[in-house]
């Protein structure tokens, strides 16, 4: 049959149907079953998650189910027999199943779950831990952990093990110093490395290196003895200049800053280096003469400098030119505080007015702003002006001191009662992480936030500065995993020089500076001592961040950060640092002192939280304020630095806290760039431009930033 081809045999023709048949009810049978997936997230009860556990058809709804009980302190067996497969989160369960063998004293067993978690993910940050287990009889894969996950903790971990045979010519030093040069350890492991000689003597550029992470650590001296007779780069100049400034000798390093200003005008680290010295509010002219022209053309912290230096002259070609830098802020602020301490409203009004087209400030620097031009407003005569910028400040920002002081001024404050119960709040919503990083966010969303941290920790480079929203999901990562203290911390600079967050992001940003911790130890205090609790929490995030072990250089110990004579006072007994460090003890005895302060003042809010940082022998040596005084020019008034800025975040902190879940932004709106509890965590927004670190220092912003660091 001439043009015809046999086709295949008819069995086969059925064999091929059957399979294709076989597969398309495979394919269906998948995409019914993500059809189905519920993602599940941490607001969901425990009990509804054992029914998925237990009863659903997904497997990987019974997956998600099994992590998030695992995470609320359930057995980790329920992680057993789920059929894990290429899930990325298979390797997070190899991670706990071998750390509990080790830990269970089974190496044997723990190196053959390492070894499987490396040849099945070795992408995986768990598989970091894996090649730092298994490099003890195989050092190629310490090399590898050092190369391919630097910034793991379990490559900071091998870096800091001293005396290691796989980590030859202080490989170990060069590496902390790189990627964390505040771990534990690594001080001791730099100064060695620079003190080598002959063959194992560091490289030129390694000693640069050595040298700049010693002086970030605050030890100048050791890092110019590092460099030798090197030059140091201008990077290395510039960290070494501000370490002698803080922590040693003042006057050398203005000469370093200066030698670095002058030799390398255009550099980068000459701009930050003029910021420096240009920040006391006394800036010295001598010096800021000595800054090259070009150099102090371009710098704002310089212009601002010369306008403190002439009484305020030129104020107002500083703030045309550079509306949107720190500096400038930082100088708005202290002349707009001294006219209207003069009583010069006039001049308060127009140093505080901002053009539409330069965009609103940081959130906290904003509210203030907004707050202080009503009130100027208002001395002026200018009602229906002043009601308009309080009533802007209200509608737009969450619970704070400026926006009570606002409410209070339009009559709908309600009193602060600092001796009534916590009013009844709902507990706040699970947010998604909306990091850049899939993985991390699957991660959070399935409660493992501790994974979840080690896999933020293994993508960042300390080099190059995270996005705001990146920083965000840092600050809230650590709070997760209980490092308030550093945690708070980024969160609250990050509020200073956020600008143009979401009103979403910006509310984020807002509620996770105000975690509930202690909850128990709390509000057995508060009950006790008659107190509200959210006065307790405010206290102690100013005082400690919520850090137990926390004790001041004047000697206060704990949470509530108190002294021992204090303590012993209010105990009528002996007490110790051991006992203050138990935050039961501490919140207690705390309780019972503001208990004490605000008996003697009358339940006044402002007297009595001066009093618990300046001591209420001291507020009672300061002019009262009366009934025709405003509070808040009393509270300007305070004398000291210190206790200024305490008795306004300490208030900050309580209306934030009382605050709760107030709602600022419209849910449904477009263009939010955060996605919703709920949503897909995974799928980030990533389309924010991302926004350089203008800098911090202590010209920041004097009555926004922690005590020590003010200027007037």
């Amino acid at each position: 049959m001439l043009g015809v081809q046999a086709g295949p045999p008819i069995g086969t023709l059925l064999l091929l149907s059957v399979a294709g048949f076989s597969g398309l009810a495979a394919w269906g049978g998948q995409l019914l079953l993500n059809k189905q997936h519920q993602r599940l997230t941490p607001e969901v009860s425990q009990a509804r998650l054992w029914q998925h556990y237990r009863w659903a058809i997904d497997p990987q709804t019974r997956r998600e189910a099994a992590l998030l009980m695992v995470a609320r302190d359930g057995s980790p067996q329920l992680l057993h027999g789920q059929g894990w497969g290429r899930d990325p989160m298979a390797a997070v369960v190899l991670e706990r199943a071998a750390l509990t063998t080790a830990a269970q004293g089974k190496p044997s067993d723990a190196a053959e779950t390492w070894q499987r978690l490396l040849d099945r993910f070795p992408e995986a940050p768990g598989s970091a831990w894996a090649r730092l287990a298994l490099g003890n009889n195989n050092p190629v894969l310490h090399q590898q952990l050092l190369q391919q996950q630097p910034a793991h903790p379990a490559a900071l971990t091998l870096a800091a093990r001293d005396g290691s045979e796989a980590l030859a010519s202080h490989q170990g030093a060069l590496h902390l110093a790189r990627w964390n040069a505040r771990r534990a350890g690594a001080l001791g492991l730099m100064r060695d490395a620079c003190e080598a000689t002959g063959a194992q003597a560091p490289q030129p550029d390694q000693r640069q290196t050595l040298a700049q992470a010693l002086a970030k650590q605050g030890h100048a001296d050791t890092a110019v003895t590092c460099l030798q007779e090197l030059e140091a780069s201008p990077e290395t100049q510039l960290a070494i200049g501000r370490s002698l400034l803080l922590h040693g000798d003042p006057d050398a390093g203005t000469a370093r800053l200066l030698t670095l200003a002058q030799n390398h005008p255009n550099h980068p680290a000459s701009l930050e280096a003029a910021r420096i010295l240009s920040e006391p509010l006394d800036a010295q002219p001598g010096v800021l003469d000595a800054l090259p022209a070009a150099l102090e053309e371009r710098s704002a912290a310089v212009a601002a400098a010369r306008v403190r230096l002439a009484g305020g002259d030129g104020a107002d070609a500083a703030l045309s030119r550079w509306p949107n830098d720190p500096d400038i802020w930082q100088l708005q602020w202290d002349l707009a505080r001294e006219a209207f301490l003069a009583g010069d409203w006039d001049r308060a009004r127009a140093l505080l007015e901002r053009p539409d087209e330069d965009g609103p400030l940081p959130p906290p620097l904003e509210t203030r702003r907004l707050f202080w031009l009503g009130l100027s407003h208002k001395q002026l005569g200018e009602t229906t002006k002043a009601e308009r910028s309080w009533r802007r400040l209200i509608g737009a920002f969450p619970g704070g001191y400026y926006r009570w002081r606002a409410m209070e001024h339009l009559g709908v404050a309600e009193p602060l009662a600092l001796r009534s119960p916590d009013p009844q709040q709902e507990p706040p919503a699970w947010q998604p992480l909306n990091s850049h990083h899939r993985l991390v966010n699957e991660l959070w969303r399935l409660g493992q936030v501790h994974a979840a941290w080690e896999a933020w920790q293994a993508q960042a480079d300390p080099a190059v500065p995270p996005p705001p929203e990146e920083r965000l999901a840092e600050g809230r990562l650590r709070l997760a995993v209980g490092d308030t203290w550093m945690g708070l911390d980024q969160l609250w600079w990050l509020s200073l020089r956020w600008r143009d967050p979401s009103c979403h992001q910006r509310t984020l940003l807002h509620r996770s500076q105000f975690p509930r911790l202690f909850e128990a130890e709390i509000q057995t205090a508060a009950e006790q001592a008659g107190v509200q609790a959210n006065l307790l929490r405010a206290i102690a995030k100013q005082e400690s961040r919520f850090a137990p072990g926390v004790v001041s250089p004047a000697g206060a110990v704990g949470v509530m950060q108190l002294m021992p004579s204090t303590a012993t006072e209010m105990a009528d007994a002996p007490t110790s640092t051991l006992m203050l460090t138990d935050p039961a003890d501490n919140f207690e005895l705390g309780a019972r002192y503001l208990h004490h302060l605000l008996e003697q003042w009358e339940s006044d809010p402002f007297r009595s939280i001066a009093s618990y940082n300046a001591g209420p022998g001291a507020v009672a040596s300061w002019v009262q304020p009366t009934d025709q005084d405003d509070d808040a020019l009393w509270v300007e008034r305070i004398p000291y630095p210190e206790t200024r800025f305490y008795t306004k975040k300490v208030l900050d902190n309580l209306l934030g806290y009382l605050g709760g879940n107030q709602s600022f932004c419209n849910e449904t709106g477009a263009g939010m760039g955060q996605k919703r509890a709920g949503d897909d965590a995974s799928d980030h927004d990533q389309t924010h431009q991302k926004q350089a670190d203008p800098g911090g220092g202590q010209n920041t912003d004097a009555d926004e930033i922690e005590p020590g660091q003010e200027h007037g």
